[in-house]
């Protein structure tokens, strides 16, 4: 059954993936429920693949965690993110992380963590199972020099779509309905990402980094 929160098909029109999708979930009446009275929209129009990497900007308040997994909850999206391994032994944290989606991120895999995750979504694809990884590619609540790369290696090497998700405090706004597909040209890439991410804004706009990337350097994003 589709979420009730079905909007009209009215995305970005640089984005690779026109909806409505058919990758759909049921969600929870009572998250929807909640996020209303906070006064929030989620505007969520299905998933074109089974697979994919979202990526949630801008990421500026701790606030934005309790909204992102309101809204998660409430179009019954089976998100994962990464979080260290080290948080994963602490006793009931490790057990509440991995109920809410946590993937343990082994900095000390030979295949790297970004390989480790490329190799586990070609996996599902060829199990036909679920697996959309959320991240916030700026990997900290302050401002800086730009985003980090991990999101993009892996889109880029398990070529799957990636989810522009737009976290808009100015219209309490939480959208997820533009999909794109890197191209590999991270110039370009970059651009076509700033445009979709213009209008938005976070709880504290200032600390909003820039949508370039950080650095040509490896580098993993973490909630």
């Amino acid at each position: 059954m589709p979420p009730r929160h079905r909007v009209p098909r009215t995305l970005n029109p640089t984005a690779d993936y026109p909806g409505p999708h058919a990758v759909r979930f049921r969600g929870s009446s009572l998250s929807r429920w909640l996020l209303a009275r906070l006064g929030w929209q989620p505007r969520f129009d299905g998933f074109p693949r089974l697979q994919g990497v979202a990526i949630v900007y801008p990421h500026t308040s701790n606030w934005d965690f309790v909204v992102m997994l309101l809204v998660k909850w409430a179009i019954g999206v089976p998100a994962r993110f990464w979080g260290k391994d080290t948080l994963f032994r602490v006793p009931l944290l490790g057990a509440w992380m991995r109920w809410l989606g946590g993937i343990p991120l082994d900095r000390k895999s030979p295949r790297g963590v970004v390989g480790d995750m490329v190799a586990l979504m070609t996996q599902h694809r060829q199990e036909g199972r679920m697996l959309w990884l959320a991240l916030s590619p700026e990997g900290t609540r302050q401002r800086a020099p730009g985003w980090r790369s991990g999101f993009y290696q892996v889109a880029v090497g398990a070529d799957v779509p990636v989810a522009l998700i737009q976290l808009d405090y100015s219209r309490k706004q939480v959208s997820v309905t533009d999909f794109i597909r890197l191209s590999g040209d991270e110039a370009a890439d970059y651009t076509r990402m700033a445009a979709s991410y213009e209008r938005v804004r976070g709880l504290h706009p200032e600390l909003a980094s820039p949508v370039q990337p950080l650095s040509r350097s490896p580098s993993v994003d973490t909630v």
